[in-house]
C-alpha cells in the first residue's frame, strides 16, 4: 500500500503544491484579478470533476494500472507546461491540462481491490496519511521553491512527481485482479442509481464541501500570512509545518475513537463542526496570530481525519463491480468543490475581501454538518 500511498500524493500535490504561493505569485502579474486567481486556484478541480467519471468507470473495463498511468502522463503534460507559464491565464490553462490526469478514483478502487475488507479502512487511512503528507510536503516546499525559482520550480517539481508516480506503479505496486468488465457501472440506469443512491448522497457531498473548503481557505490564508501578519512568503513554511505537527494530536483521537467506539457517526459530524468553527474564528480575525496559529492547527486535524474517513466508508458502501464508478463519482464532487472554491472564494474576495472567503467557507462547513446530522453516516462493516 506504500508504493499506491506515494502515487496518490502525486496526484495530491498537484492539487496542494501551488496552493500556499499562486494567490501572492498570481498578484505580481499583468493580468490579475481576483476573478482570474480564482479560476487558476480552481481549474485544476474543474478538469478533474469531468474526468473522474470517466476514468473511473474505464478502470473498471481495462484495469487500475492503464488509467493511472495515462493520468499521471498527462498530469506530467500539464507541470511542463505550466514552468512555461508566465500570466494567471496560462496558469490557469496549465493547472486544467493538469486536472485531466484524474487518477484519483482509479488508485483509491486499486486499493480496495488489493485489499480484505476488513483491513481496508486501516488501508485508506494510509492514504489518509500520505495526503496528509503531501499537504505538509507542499507547505513547507512551495514557499521555498516559489522563493528561489518562482512558479518554474514549483511545477518542475511537480512533473518529477509524475514521473516518479509512473515509475513506482510499474515496479513497486502488485499486479491487479482480474477485471469483471463492469458491466454494472456501465448502464446508465446503474449509473443513474449510482449518482442519487441514498447512503451515498452525504459523503458526495461531503467531500465536495471539504474539498472547497480547503480550496477556499489557501486562497485566504496566505495573503493574511502576509498582509495582515507581516510573515514574509519565504517563511510561511515555518507556520504551516509547525501547526501541522501540532494538529496530529487531535487527528489521532479522531481516528482512534471511530474505530474503536460506536460513535463514529458523532465523531464525524464533531469533525465537520469543527471545520465550521475555524472558518467563522478567521472570518472574525485574522489578524492576531496566535488565533490564526489556532485555527489552522484545528483545522489540519479535522481536514486529515475528515479526508481519510470519507473513501473509507465510501468504499464500504459500494459493491466491488460498481466501485471504480462509485469512486469516480466521488471523486468527481471532490474536484468540483476543489473548483468551486476557487472560483466563487475568487468572488468573494473581490467582492468582501478575506473575511468574506472565510465566511463563505463556514457557510459551506455548516451545510454540511446539517446534512450529516439529519442523513446519518454509514457505519463500518
Amino acid at each position: 500500500m506504500v508504493a499506491l500511498a506515494a502515487i496518490y500524493a502525486t496526484r495530491m500535490l498537484g492539487l496542494f503544491l501551488p496552493l500556499p504561493v499562486l494567490a501572492l505569485y498570481a498578484r505580481g502579474l499583468p493580468d490579475y484579478s481576483p476573478q482570474l486567481l480564482g479560476l487558476a486556484m480552481g481549474a485544476y478541480g474543474l478538469t478533474q470533476a469531468v474526468m473522474q467519471i470517466p476514468f473511473g468507470s474505464w478502470s473498471d473495463r481495462i484495469g487500475r494500472k492503464p488509467l493511472i498511468t495515462l493520468g499521471l502522463g498527462l498530469f506530467a503534460a500539464g507541470s511542463l507546461l505550466g514552468s512555461f507559464a508566465h500570466s494567471v491565464a496560462w496558469i490557469a490553462v496549465a493547472r486544467a491540462v493538469q486536472g485531466t490526469g484524474a487518477v484519483s478514483a482509479a488508485v483509491t478502487a486499486l486499493v480496495a481491490d488489493l485489499t480484505r475488507p476488513e483491513v481496508r479502512t486501516r488501508a485508506m487511512a494510509v492514504i489518509g496519511m500520505s495526503i496528509g503528507a503531501s499537504f505538509v510536503l507542499a507547505l513547507v516546499l512551495a514557499p521555498v521553491l516559489e522563493a528561489k525559482f518562482g512558479m518554474t520550480g514549483v511545477f518542475l517539481v511537480m512533473l518529477a512527481m509524475a514521473l516518479t508516480g509512473i515509475a513506482l506503479l510499474q515496479w513497486a505496486v502488485p499486479v491487479e485482479p482480474p477485471r469483471t468488465g463492469g458491466s454494472e457501472a456501465r448502464t446508465l440506469s446503474a449509473m443513474a442509481g449510482i449518482l442519487v443512491r441514498p447512503a451515498l448522497l452525504p459523503l458526495y457531498f461531503g467531500i465536495f464541501a471539504l474539498h472547497f473548503i480547503m480550496t477556499a481557505t489557501f486562497l485566504s490564508v496566505p495573503q493574511a500570512l502576509q498582509g495582515s501578519l507581516g510573515i514574509p512568503t519565504a517563511q510561511h513554511w515555518m507556520v504551516y509545518l509547525g501547526v501541522f505537527v501540532c494538529s496530529i494530536a487531535g487527528t489521532i483521537p479522531l481516528v482512534l475513537g471511530t474505530e474503536r467506539s460506536r460513535q463514529g457517526p458523532g465523531i464525524f459530524v464533531f469533525a465537520v463542526l469543527l471545520l465550521a468553527g475555524v472558518q467563522a474564528l478567521l472570518g472574525h480575525d485574522h489578524g492576531h496570530l496566535w488565533w490564526v496559529l489556532v485555527a489552522l492547527t484545528v483545522f489540519f486535524a479535522a481536514f486529515n481525519y475528515l479526508e481519510a474517513r470519507l473513501p473509507a466508508l465510501l468504499t464500504q458502501s459500494a459493491q466491488a463491480g460498481e466501485r471504480g464508478a462509485v469512486l469516480g463519482v466521488f471523486a468527481t464532487a471532490q474536484f468540483l468543490g476543489a473548483f468551486l472554491g476557487g472560483a466563487i472564494g475568487g468572488l468573494l474576495l473581490g467582492q468582501f475581501g478575506l473575511s468574506g472567503v472565510f465566511w463563505g467557507s463556514a457557510v459551506v462547513a455548516g451545510l454540511w454538518a446539517v446534512m450529516a446530522r439529519r442523513q446519518g453516516m454509514p457505519r463500518a462493516k
